[in-house]
């Protein structure tokens, strides 16, 4: 195998030497390091040790406020310019569409050029986006609706693809033992983000400072940038291609045909779906907020907020995560917990408790997330982890608004607390049966990773 440029990728040196980057002008390279083992419930800083992970962790901590201020910045602009609650539920549709449909190019994309490069181009690119949104919300009339649509579109399309790029170069930093611990620290701080963030940009859209929170989110875009240049390049595998469209697009497919032949990688996807299709809450919170807890102060941002409050907990306190081997089985506990803990909030009679169980199923998520996430990483051989991430952000992105779907149809027709419970129960039984019915799954191992990364690769390269 080669690299960039026809030269071969470099080699251990001599004892006591530094392999050396041609790239980057004789510089030397930092290799991954072997995360040392910790103890303890507290959150593992380790991967923070590595240079270069510091600089990605840092694009992802810059970037987070400002992505979750836009995100409350434009349904509220929206809402402003046409008075009508349809109008941003469309606003929605029109950040999926391109997340869709840019995620799965960016996991091939990312797949076939060098992932540093990728990663800073998308950057810069959401940085002028987010820009021009601060520009659009001074405009007269505040704002004008399809600019705003086209700009939305626009920062969802550069995320869609820095986001498998930014997540296929984690096990090249910190090494396959790091790989938990990373995730968990980058999907904490995204979690702080999301509690932050929208208490910020109300307080600024209060006082009447639209255009400043598209500012804040420039401004962090930018810095990512700067961080993620001083990376050495990450080739894919070694290596890279021309790109061009009809490479990404046949890359899509050969994604999904690489996938149905993996059994543990299909299944993080499947088990993932299952738990937001059948047991998302967020389309109840209105309802509830009216009803059942409409006597409780700020019971609607209690709601909103439960599910976070849980997740961000279990990432303060994930030491233990980044330990665990039989990653497989917890990742099954993991959303039977966030099933069990879904039925009590649909049972749940008072808002504390509700709130509980919504932070007990959001640790139970966080869990989840962190380990199937490192599976794909780890599990998958690195030409196809661009791809592999590409998928994780569609079914991210696509199974909390089925099950928003799937909660409204049941809860309207049977109500509130059938939709949770049913929903909770047939989590629970799910997860069983995948236990049964794709051992493989239950039986993964962290330890054995490489192995089932190898034997993929091998295949890959006997197609």
């Amino acid at each position: 195998m080669t690299g960039p440029g026809g030269t071969p990728p470099p080699g251990p040196g001599p004892a006591g030497t530094t392999p050396v980057d041609p790239l980057e002008g004789g510089g030397p390279v930092e290799q991954p390091q072997p995360v040392r083992r910790r103890r303890g419930w507290a959150i593992d800083t380790s991967p923070l040790r590595n240079r270069h992970y510091r600089r990605v962790f840092s694009g992802v901590a810059v970037t987070m406020l400002g992505q979750q201020m836009t995100l409350v910045a434009v349904p509220y602009q929206v809402y402003q310019l046409t008075g009508s609650t349809l109008m941003v539920g469309v606003t929605s549709i029109v950040a999926l569409v391109p997340l869709v449909v840019f995620g799965l190019l960016g996991g091939a994309i990312a797949d076939a050029m060098d992932r540093r490069t990728l990663m800073v181009v998308t950057s810069v690119g959401a940085a002028v986006t987010s820009a021009l949104l601060a520009v659009q919300a001074l405009l007269p009339g505040d704002g004008n609706l399809a600019v705003l649509w086209v700009l939305t579109a626009a920062v969802s399309g550069f995320a869609a693809v820095n986001q498998p790029a930014r997540s296929a170069v984690i096990p090249a930093l910190v090494g396959n033992e790091g790989v938990a611990a990373a995730n968990a620290l980058a999907m904490t701080v995204r979690q702080a983000g999301v509690i932050v963030g929208p208490l910020l940009a109300g307080l600024l859209i209060g006082l009447g400072d639209l255009a400043i929170t598209y500012t804040v989110d420039a401004i962090g875009f930018v810095a990512a940038a700067v961080l993620l240049r001083g990376l050495p390049p990450l080739p894919p595998g070694g290596e890279t291609h021309r790109l061009h469209l009809g490479r990404a697009v046949r890359g899509v497919w050969e994604g999904f045909a690489f996938l149905r032949t993996q059994p543990v990688l299909l299944m993080t996807f499947v088990v993932d779906v299952i738990a937001m299709l059948f047991a998302w809450p967020q389309a109840v919170f209105p309802e509830l907020s009216q009803t059942t807890y409409g006597g409780d102060a700020n019971s609607l941002g209690w709601l909103f907020a439960g599910v976070s409050i849980g997740s961000l907990l279990m990432g303060l306190t994930s030491g233990w995560v980044s330990r665990v081997d039989r990653q497989g089985a917890v990742v099954l506990a993991a959303i039977a917990v966030w099933g069990v803990a879904i039925i009590g909030f649909g049972l749940a009679s008072t808002l504390w408790l509700a709130v509980f169980c919504l932070a007990v199923a959001g640790a139970g998520d966080m869990v989840s997330a962190v380990l199937r996430s490192s599976m794909l990483q780890t599990a998958a051989p690195d030409e196809m982890r661009g791809r592999m991430q590409g998928v994780f952000i569609v079914v991210v992105a696509g199974g909390p608004r089925l099950g928003d779907l799937r909660a409204g149809l049941v809860a309207s027709s049977f109500g509130v607390s059938m939709a949770m419970v049913s929903g909770g129960v047939i989590i629970v039984v799910a997860m069983a049966v995948v236990a049964v019915a794709v051992p493989s799954f239950w039986l993964f191992r962290a330890s054995r990773a490489d192995e089932l990364a190898e034997q993929a690769r091998r295949r890959l390269a006997a197609d």
